[in-house]
């Protein structure tokens, strides 16, 4: 499986990838990105070069957003202060399911966060999924804090506060990796 940059040409497909994984997520008993994602924003995204496709063939299984900007009112201005790289939107295709890509994007995130001199591979979960978070644990995150003030990104309150992180550190994650080198965190 091969690791690249996104295009905005896979617009059309990251959209369709979340709207995949609400349903998914609602016939689990959540309503996790129900609210849809307004395309702007993730165009802005892929175009600043933070969102990566997995592809196997000519099909995607998984995509990943990776930023050293942090969503605004999670993190303390002291955790700021620290060198860290943040996971957005990590979405596995359900056909691709079961076969640890989460697990092994997540590797490769905390592998290119260490590359880029980061101490920290933070993220925030949806407030009210327990599974996920549960999941984050297993994947050696350390649960900080919920954040439950202030809106979200898409609208409405904020419903993704659940902060979690583990020290970036070298990884073996088995994808054939075609993105750019990262480049330095500048403090």
């Amino acid at each position: 499986m091969i690791l690249a940059p996104a295009t905005p040409d896979d617009l059309p497909l990251l959209l369709e990838f979340r709207e995949e994984a609400a349903s998914w997520l609602g016939a689990l008993g959540t309503d996790q990105w129900s609210r849809p994602y307004p395309a702007d924003r993730l165009l802005a995204t892929i175009e600043a070069g933070t969102v990566f496709m997995v592809r196997d063939g000519e099909a995607t299984a998984a995509t990943i957003t990776l930023t050293p900007e942090a969503e605004e009112g999670l993190w303390s201005e002291e955790e700021l202060r620290e060198p860290s790289m943040f996971v957005n939107k990590l979405t596995v295709s359900r056909e691709y399911a079961g076969q640890n890509l989460g697990g092994r994007l997540l590797d490769w995130a905390g592998d290119r966060a260490f590359r880029s001199s980061a101490k920290w591979l933070r993220l925030d979960a949806w407030t009210a999924n327990e599974a996920l978070q549960r999941y984050y644990l297993r994947q050696g995150f350390e649960h900080v804090r919920t954040v439950r003030e202030g809106s979200a990104v898409n609208g409405g309150p904020r419903v993704s506060g659940w902060l979690a992180q583990r020290e970036a550190q070298p990884a073996q994650h088995g994808f054939e990796d075609r993105t750019p080198a990262p480049a330095p965190i500048i403090e």
